[in-house]
C-alpha cells in the first residue's frame, strides 16, 4: 500500500565551523526530497497533487521522479505555505519560467510583487527572483510568501551584493567557498525552491571561450570565471559540490545546473566551450542523484534553428534525460526590442524537440530591466510557445482548448473566444477598438472584414448546401467502394469457371 508523506522541516542550527584548510566541512543530514521518497516507493501529497494537475497516475509521477526524469521543485518551507506543487519533466506539460527581480538602479518591493502577480496571472509555472539591487532579502521573503508557484534564485548574485541580509561587504574576488555555502543555506532556509548553481564551469574551460564574439554571457558564469582567474583555482562550487548537496537535500531544494558557457549569439552556438561544460553538468547530475537531490539542467540561449534538435538530443544523452530548462533560444540576433518574438520561435521548437521548461524573454531583453507590461508580454509569448510544443508532441488533451476556441470563433461567440484566449483582456481590447458596443459581441463579423467580407459568415450561410453535397459525395464514394469490392471478388471466380470448362 502506498504511503502519503508530508516532509517536515529539519530542526536545529546548520551553522558549521570552518575546516582547518578554510573549506566547509560536510553538512550531513537526512534527505527530505521528493526523489528520496520516490525511491522508497512512497507517494507524497505533492506527487498526488501533481498527478491530478497533469492527468497522470500517482505511480507514474513517483517512478519518473525516482529515476530523475521528473522533478517537483518544492522547498519544504514554501510547501508549508503558499506553494502549489508543479512538475517539470518528460511526462508533464511543457512549463515556462518568468524572471523578475530588482536591479542596482531600480529596487521596489511592491513593483516586484506586481510582476509576480502578473506572471502568475498569465500562466508562469515558476518565477525566478534575480534581484541584484538593495533589500534583496526583504523582496525575496515577500515573493516567497505571496507565490503559489516555485521560486528560483541565483545565490551568487546576493553573495556579490552583500551576502545574507547584507551582513558582509566583500568584493567578488574575496568570496570564499564558505561564503557561497552560507548563501545557499540562507536562501534554502527562506524557502527557495530551486537554485541556479554554476558548478559546471571549470578553470580548464576558460581557454575554450577564446575567439567567441560575445565571450561569457551568463552573469553567474562570468562571476565564477572572474573569481577563478583571480585565484587561478578551480570553481569552488565544483570542488564543494557534495557540501552543496548536503544543504539542498535538507530542504528539498532542486539544483538547476547553470549553463555558464551558453552561447550569447548564434555565431557562438554549439562550440567546444558549451559542450565541455555540458559534459561536466552530466557528471554533476549523477552526483546529485546519488544524494537524492532533484536536478534540472539549463540550456543554451542563442541557437540557429538548424542546431536546436541536435542540442536537445545531446543534452538528454549526456545528462541521462534529466529535465532540460532552456532560455529561449533566440534564433537570430537582430531583434532588440522584439527578442520575445525571436526567442519564442526557438522556444516552440526546442519545446517540441524535448525541452521541459522554457525561460521567457521579454521585449526588454539585452536593453533594460523589464517592467510589469514587459513581463506580461514575455509570459504570453512563452505560453504560446509551450502550448504549441505540447500540441506538436501530441500531449493528451493539448488541443482541446484550441478546438473549443475555434468552434467559438466559427459560432461568433465573441465572449467565449475572449475567455479561452491566453490573454482575454488583450483580445477583447483589440476587438473593442473598432466595435465596442455590446451589440457587436454577437455580430457575425469583426472590425477587419466587416459584414460583407467575413469568410466565416459566408461559410455559415451555405452550410446546409455543403452538408447536402457532402452527403451525396459520401454516397457516391460508398457505392464506388462496393463496386470495386465486387469487381475484385468477381474476377477470380470468372477465371476459375474458365479453368473448369476447359
Amino acid at each position: 500500500m502506498e504511503t502519503a508523506v508530508t516532509a517536515q522541516a529539519p530542526t536545529g542550527s546548520l551553522a558549521t565551523p570552518t575546516g582547518a584548510n578554510g573549506s566547509a566541512p560536510p553538512r550531513q543530514a537526512a534527505a527530505v526530497t521528493q526523489m528520496h521518497y520516490a525511491r522508497r516507493r512512497e507517494i507524497t501529497d505533492a506527487m498526488r497533487f501533481v498527478a491530478e494537475r497533469e492527468e497522470l497516475s500517482p505511480e507514474l509521477v513517483r517512478d519518473e521522479i525516482a529515476i530523475g526524469r521528473l522533478i517537483i521543485p518544492a522547498n519544504i518551507h514554501h510547501l508549508a505555505g503558499a506553494l502549489e506543487p508543479m512538475a517539470i519533466g518528460k511526462v508533464a506539460r511543457v512549463k515556462i519560467n518568468a524572471n523578475i527581480g530588482n536591479s542596482q538602479v531600480s529596487s521596489d518591493v511592491n513593483g516586484e510583487i506586481e510582476k509576480l502577480q502578473i506572471a502568475v496571472k498569465y500562466g508562469a509555472d515558476t518565477v525566478m527572483d534575480l534581484s541584484t539591487g538593495g533589500n534583496i532579502d526583504g523582496i525575496r521573503r515577500a515573493i516567497i510568501a505571496a507565490s503559489p508557484v516555485p521560486i528560483g534564485t541565483v545565490p551568487i548574485y546576493q553573495a556579490v551584493q552583500g551576502g545574507p541580509d547584507g551582513k558582509w561587504d566583500k568584493q567578488l574576488e574575496e568570496l570564499t567557498a564558505n561564503d557561497l555555502l552560507d548563501m545557499i543555506e540562507h536562501q534554502a532556509k527562506q524557502g527557495v525552491d530551486y537554485m541556479t548553481l554554476h558548478a559546471g564551469i571549470l578553470i580548464e574551460h576558460l581557454p575554450l571561450v577564446h575567439g567567441r564574439i560575445t565571450g561569457i554571457v551568463s552573469r553567474g558564469g562570468s562571476l565564477h570565471a572572474v573569481w577563478m582567474m583571480a585565484h587561478r583555482k578551480q570553481n569552488p562550487l565544483y570542488e564543494h559540490f557534495d557540501d552543496v548537496l548536503d544543504i539542498l537535500r535538507q530542504y528539498d531544494v532542486t539544483v538547476s545546473l547553470g549553463d555558464s558557457l551558453r552561447p550569447g549569439c548564434i555565431a557562438d552556438a554549439s562550440d567546444r566551450a558549451q559542450f565541455a561544460e555540458l559534459d561536466t553538468l552530466g557528471e554533476l547530475t549523477k552526483r546529485a542523484w546519488e544524494r537524492d537531490v532533484q536536478v534540472m539542467v539549463e540550456g543554451p540561449g542563442h541557437i540557429p534553428m538548424d542546431q536546436i534538435e541536435m542540442n536537445v538530443r545531446r543534452m538528454k544523452e549526456v545528462c541521462n534525460e534529466a529535465p532540460f530548462y532552456t532560455l529561449g533560444p533566440l534564433v537570430t540576433d537582430i531583434s532588440p526590442g522584439y527578442d520575445h518574438i525571436s526567442s519564442a520561435i526557438g522556444a516552440a521548437m526546442i519545446g517540441w524537440f524535448g525541452s521541459d521548461m522554457l525561460c521567457y524573454v521579454t521585449p526588454k531583453e539585452h536593453l533594460g530591466l523589464p517592467n510589469a507590461e514587459d513581463v506580461r508580454q514575455g509570459v504570453i509569448a512563452y505560453k504560446i510557445a509551450a502550448h504549441s510544443a505540447d500540441v506538436a508532441r501530441g500531449r493528451k488533451g493539448a488541443r482541446d482548448r484550441d478546438d473549443a476556441l475555434s468552434r467559438a470563433r466559427y459560432a461568433f461567440d465573441w465572449k467565449e473566444q475572449f475567455r479561452l484566449s491566453l490573454d482575454p483582456e488583450r483580445a477583447q481590447e483589440y476587438h473593442d477598438e473598432t466595435l465596442p458596443a455590446e451589440y457587436f459581441k454577437s455580430a457575425e463579423f469583426c472590425g477587419m472584414c466587416g459584414p460583407k467580407f467575413c469568410s466565416m459568415h459566408h461559410s455559415r450561410t451555405i452550410e446546409d448546401g455543403i452538408a447536402q453535397m457532402a452527403a451525396e459525395l459520401a454516397e457516391r464514394e460508398e457505392q464506388a467502394a462496393k463496386n470495386a469490392s465486387r469487381d475484385a471478388t468477381g474476377k477470380p471466380e470468372q477465371q476459375l469457371a474458365g479453368v473448369s470448362a476447359s
